[in-house]
């Protein structure tokens, strides 16, 4: 029997869907322990009792969605492997991080549940989070930083983590930066790009 998250993909138009699109942005501009099933519900315009009964509990929601982003995300790193694979390393750079930003910006909830996953432990333990040492290790092989994801250096890993890191808070503290930047949202996204390459493309190359 397919799984809730499963019936949500195959009907986007599903109240399943539709449920899990509402926790989706709901849970990234609050995190899990602001996020509650009746604000969920209230979005949605259902009876709480609709939420239970099509998803479960807060958690069985919250971890569906977390898988559901890690096989999103997983699919954007193959997409980064498939076309930088063969290039020079400054174009599997600027290849990597012109995906990866247009996702993110596409998607600033998933940054700010990564961040959220970051510093927000207190208390949720048990809360699923993206896998970012997993895509990591990923993105290393596919930027020809390491052979295998098993054997990774170090100083690879933290490069890495040093792009994802910048991204992560430039879309997710847009609000904060553009005003400064006092540019719109399109060249926002060019500006940044440009920046994250100045910085990470000589400090992978030199």
């Amino acid at each position: 029997m397919p799984s809730p998250l499963e019936k949500a993909r195959q009907d986007p138009d599903s109240m399943k869907a539709r449920i899990l699109a509402s926790a989706r942005r709901l849970f990234g501009e609050y995190g899990y322990s602001s996020t509650t099933t009746r604000m969920i519900a209230g979005d949605v315009g259902i009876d709480i009792s609709t939420l239970y009964y099509h998803w479960g509990e807060k958690l069985d929601l919250y971890e569906a969605l977390i898988t559901d982003l890690n096989d999103e995300i997983l699919l954007k790193f193959e997409e980064v492997e498939q076309r930088a694979r063969g290039k020079s390393l400054s174009e599997r750079l600027d290849i990597s991080i012109d995906i990866l930003t247009d996702y993110l910006f596409k998607h600033p909830e998933v940054s700010n549940l990564i961040l959220f996953g970051y510093f927000n432990k207190a208390g949720t333990d048990s809360v699923p989070d993206i896998k970012i040492g997993d895509y990591t290790s990923g993105i290393a092989v596919a930027m020809d930083l390491a052979k295998d994801k098993a054997h990774v250096p170090v100083q690879a890993k933290a490069r890495i983590l040093a792009v994802w890191n910048c991204v992560l808070n430039f879309i997710s503290g847009e609000n904060f930066f553009r005003p400064i930047l006092n540019v719109d949202h399109s060249n926002y996204q060019k500006v940044v790009k440009e920046t994250v390459k100045f910085m990470m493309v000589p400090a992978f190359t030199k």
